[in-house]
C-alpha cells in the first residue's frame, strides 16, 4: 500500500476508534465524541505548529488519547500514587491499541515502535519528537480545555498545574503558547504561573 493511502488509512481507524466514545461535546452547534474532537484538534495544532512534523508524530498526535474512556480514574486508588499508576498504564494501552492498528494497516515495525515511544513519552526533554508531540498536548489543553477547567480547581491548585505544564514544554512550545488567544483571566493565570516558574 503507498505511503499516502497507508496513513490515511490509520488516520480513519483512529478516528473511527474514537467515534466511539460515548461522552459527547457541542462545538459550533455540532455534536461530538469527545475524543474524536481531541484528536483533530491535536493534529489541527500539530499542523500549525510544526507543519513539517514527521509522520510517526503526525500518528502520535493522532492516537495521543485513543479510546480513553475505557480506562476511568476511579479505577485506581485515590492520591498520587493511583494517579501515577493510572496515567502510566493509559500511556501502554494508548501505545498497544494504535500499534495494532498501525500493524493492521501495513506499517513496519520500526514505524510501530517509535509511535509507542512516542504516546509512552520516552526521553521527554531529550527526544525532540517525543518534546514536540507534548508540546503539542500542552497547547491543546492551553487552547481547547483550560477555560473549562478552571472553575473545577482553586487558584493556587491551578498556578501550580500551570506551572507543571510549562516546565515541560521546549522554548518553542512557550511562543507558541503565549500566542493564543485566550481569555483575559486565563492569561493572567498562565502569566502568574510564568512568573512563579522563573523564581530561583
Amino acid at each position: 500500500m503507498p505511503g499516502a493511502d497507508r496513513f490515511e488509512l490509520a488516520i480513519e481507524r483512529f478516528d473511527a476508534a474514537n467515534s466511539e466514545d460515548p461522552t459527547r461535546e457541542v462545538v459550533d452547534g455540532v455534536e461530538q465524541p469527545s475524543e474524536l474532537l481531541y484528536a483533530r484538534r491535536m493534529s489541527g495544532c500539530l499542523e500549525r505548529f510544526h507543519p513539517d512534523a514527521r509522520e510517526p508524530v503526525r500518528l502520535a498526535a493522532r492516537a495521543q488519547h485513543i479510546r480513553r474512556w475505557t480506562s476511568s480514574r476511579t479505577d485506581y486508588p485515590e492520591g498520587r500514587d493511583g494517579y501515577r499508576r493510572w496515567r502510566t498504564d493509559l500511556a501502554r494501552f494508548h501505545a498497544v491499541t494504535a500499534a495494532a492498528i498501525l500493524r493492521e494497516v501495513g506499517y513496519d515495525d520500526a514505524t510501530v515502535s517509535r509511535v509507542e515511544s512516542l504516546l509512552r513519552k520516552e526521553r521527554l526533554k531529550a527526544d525532540p519528537d517525543v518534546q514536540l508531540l507534548e508540546d503539542v498536548i500542552c497547547l491543546v489543553f492551553l487552547e481547547h480545555y483550560l477555560a473549562a477547567f478552571a472553575p473545577k480547581h482553586d487558584e493556587e491548585k491551578l498556578i501550580g498545574l500551570l506551572r507543571k505544564t510549562w516546565r515541560k514544554m521546549s522554548d518553542e512550545g512557550h511562543r507558541a503558547a503565549l500566542s493564543l488567544d485566550l481569555a483575559p483571566h486565563l492569561r493572567a493565570l498562565v502569566e502568574r504561573a510564568i512568573a512563579d516558574s522563573e523564581v530561583p
